[in-house]
């Protein structure tokens, strides 16, 4: 019996552990792509490996095939499909034009790259030391797949609209640091791992869902875009609304505590402002 549980450990779960192959194919892809000037091809290869990847994990809890292996080997993956391709397109497409604007910007182009490819990483190696405690609602941060597909899709709106790269690179390289640097923050994402609640959805969402199919089928990289800018901001603005209703609880708190038994009540409004200020 303790053979075979030993075989059994030694084995991986073909499935997901396919799925997420096809993912870091479809980065590398998008890698060589980019550095042979097939911008479009680049794009497309890192919203099939967004695709991918986020397959993999739903199949995996489907059929009760998750493990330390495939939680190590997606994030590996993730880290080629969504941090050094899509810094590396950005890079090849619009940021190594800046070295014609002196050594100075030069350098300034590779290093938000770099920026981005970097706190890919950061988020990654945290997702997994946080893996069976993290709240699975949301994400700590900006997911590196929509990191990643907002880049992407913002090259695509550009190429598909004739823009070169040396027109928008310091668009281009706000985009770029913003979205690293947001990867690796603690701005609250909704997940989607847990909607479903149950085996029904509402209406309304197949419905938004239909919707939602019919935009992209007019317009892609538009539709992409702003699907992608949508929900980084919603993050934003949603943690902005939770902190400040944080501090507001806080704030009520406080003079409830400072009110002991026999403290004058006229002295409370003003204890109240103080520590408002201070929150």
């Amino acid at each position: 019996m303790n053979q075979e549980n030993k075989k059994v450990s030694r084995g991986v779960y073909l499935l997901p552990n396919a799925l997420t192959t096809g993912a870091m194919f479809a980065g590398f892809f998008s890698i060589i792509s980019g550095i042979n000037g097939h911008y479009q091809a680049a794009v497309i290869a890192v919203i099939v490996a967004g695709f991918l990847d986020g397959l993999d994990g739903r199949v995996a809890r489907l059929t009760n095939t998750q493990s330390d292996f495939g939680v190590q080997y997606d994030s590996l993956s993730d880290l080629i499909s969504f941090g050094l391709a899509p810094s590396l397109l950005a890079f090849n497409w619009s940021l190594s034009t800046m070295r014609e604007l002196g050594p100075m910007a030069g350098k300034l182009g590779w290093l938000a790259a770099f920026i981005f490819a970097a706190c890919a990483a950061l988020r990654l190696a945290r997702f997994n030391t946080q893996v069976g405690v993290e709240d699975k609602s949301y994400f700590q941060g900006l997911a590196s797949p929509a990191a990643a597909g907002t880049l992407v899709a913002t090259i695509w709106f550009f190429v598909d609209q004739g823009i070169s790269g040396d027109a928008v690179r310091w668009i281009i390289w706000i985009e770029t640091i913003v979205l690293g640097l947001l990867m690796f923050s603690r701005v609250r994402y909704f997940s989607g791992k847990t909607w479903p609640m149950g085996d029904k959805i509402p209406l309304y969402a197949l419905l938004l869902i239909v919707l939602i199919f019919v935009l992209l089928a007019i317009d892609p990289p538009t539709v992409m875009m702003i699907i992608g800018l949508v929900y980084v901001v919603t993050g934003l603005a949603m943690t902005i609304v939770r902190r400040q209703q944080h501090r507001s609880r806080r704030g009520r708190r406080k003079p409830q505590a400072s009110n002991a038994p026999g403290e004058d009540p006229e002295v409370q409004p003003r204890e109240t402002g103080s520590g408002d200020s201070n929150s």
